[in-house]
């Protein structure tokens, strides 16, 4: 309040000094005065000495765009420009007293950073160089007051540490680290702009990548130089994987074809395709276990769960053809190689709960065994005489051929596979789903 009243006086004061012809009125704006002003102001100006002792600069991220975010690389590119802001009094013109002439008709003078001090601002976790920003192209609008204003543009690319472990419903936090080289946090203090610590305003979307949450912050690490501090900005930008494209060629593909390992004991044994499809089924599984490979940082320390996914189908795949080979084996062993008692048990059991029930379904599933007996050499499987039935026409005894433990031993493992791959499969998908709608 006291300051407002001050000012008002100082204003009346200079009102009627310039009234009465004390201070030379101020002229409108002109070419030949803005010149005048810059041969005043500037005449001993030295750029390499700071305003004050201490400089405070306002700083603004402008983000236009996410151009590339490379989580194999770990890598963030991103376009925008920083806003800074800081007060050089060297530059002030509303003193009329200072000056030869009334310059208060210019609103702004322009220069550039050969004529003006700045901060040397560092990206210190910046990939293609460590350099200090700069731009002449761009020029620094000063206020009457001696504030400077300044917008240099730039590509960042950052390195950015990827968590990979729920890709590809992943999110990203990476973060662009802003440092004051050479000047300690006793010359200059980087503070955030508190109306706008990053805007995006101008940003446009990027087609793989979802902006989620900006911030900005001056905790976290601090750069030191033996006992002297700098002082340091950090930019956080969260993105977020649009996860369509991995879904419909990634994730449904490999769903499907996980059912197909199943399928593969449900090919009859004669047909001669059981371990080529099992083979098949194995070598797609391992392409696509290629490509994820080829998209996750091989120096991540978080596993992804779609990779400990494909690697249980994988394994999944690589039982399937070997039990697919044992059951073969089991098919074509002939009657002369005893069948151990605690397998006839197993298999009277099973037979009349997984292929039939009762008497008929017996009799028809044994008449359509596709089974080639004289080739073989194999006795066509019969109810033995002495089959008893109950009063529901139940079979209690059959005669067990090898014919019949393999497909018993198809059946169930069809059933375990199906059970436990569509298990698997949900826990795997919900997982992701839950992450991307809560993270």
């Amino acid at each position: 309040m006291v300051f407002k009243c001050f000012r008002n006086i100082i204003m009346i004061l200079l009102l009627l000094l310039t009234k009465f012809g004390l201070i030379p009125a101020s002229d409108d704006y002109s070419t030949s005065l803005e010149t005048s002003l810059r041969d005043e102001i500037f005449d001993d100006y030295v750029v390499q000495q700071r305003p004050n002792e201490t400089i405070f600069i306002m700083i603004t991220l402008n983000l236009l765009t996410v151009n590339n975010l490379d989580i194999k690389k770990q890598e963030l590119t991103v376009s925008g420009h920083l806003s800074m802001t800081w007060d050089d009094n060297r530059l002030n013109w509303t003193d009329p007293l200072k000056f030869s002439a009334n310059f208060t008709s210019i609103q702004y003078l322009f220069s550039s950073e050969t004529y003006v001090w700045k901060p040397t601002l560092v990206i210190k976790n910046s990939i293609r160089d460590i350099g200090v920003i700069t731009d002449h192209s761009i020029p620094m609008r000063i206020s009457q007051t001696g504030r400077i204003f300044w917008n240099p543009p730039g590509i960042y690319k950052v390195s950015c540490k990827s968590d990979i472990t729920y890709y590809p419903f992943d999110t990203q936090d990476c973060i662009i680290k802003l440092i004051s080289w050479a000047y300690t946090t006793g010359e200059v203090i980087l503070r955030i702009n508190q109306n706008k610590a990053v805007d995006i305003s101008d940003y446009t979307e990027n087609g793989e990548w979802e902006l989620i949450s900006t911030s900005a912050s001056t905790d976290g690490e601090q750069v030191t130089d033996g006992i002297t501090g700098f002082s340091s900005l950090f930019f956080s930008i969260k993105l977020r994987r649009r996860p369509i494209f991995h879904i419909i060629n990634s994730i449904l593909p490999m769903s499907l074809m996980a059912v197909l390992i199943a399928v593969v004991f449900k090919l009859p044994v004669d047909s001669g395709e059981k371990t080529g499809f099992s083979l098949t089924v194995l070598l797609a599984y391992g392409v696509y276990l290629t490509m994820i490979s080829d998209e996750i940082p091989s120096t991540s320390v978080s596993t992804s769960y779609l990779s400990l996914y494909l690697v249980f189908i994988l394994t999944l795949g690589v039982l399937a053809i070997l039990l697919t080979i044992v059951i073969q084996r089991i098919h074509f062993k002939t009657e002369d190689e005893e069948i151990p008692e605690w397998i006839q048990r197993i298999t009277k059991q099973c037979y009349t709960k997984m292929l039939g029930k009762n008497t008929k379904r017996v009799h028809s599933d044994l008449k359509s065994q596709p089974i080639n007996f004289k080739r073989h050499s194999i006795a066509p499987i019969q109810l033995n005489e002495t089959t008893e039935k109950n009063n529901s026409g139940e079979v209690s005894d059959i005669k067990v051929t090898w014919q019949i433990v393999a497909r018993i031993l198809d059946k169930a493992f069809f059933y375990v596979y199906i059970i436990l791959i569509s298990i698997i499969t949900f826990i795997f998908i919900l997982t992701l789903v839950i992450h991307y709608y809560t993270a």
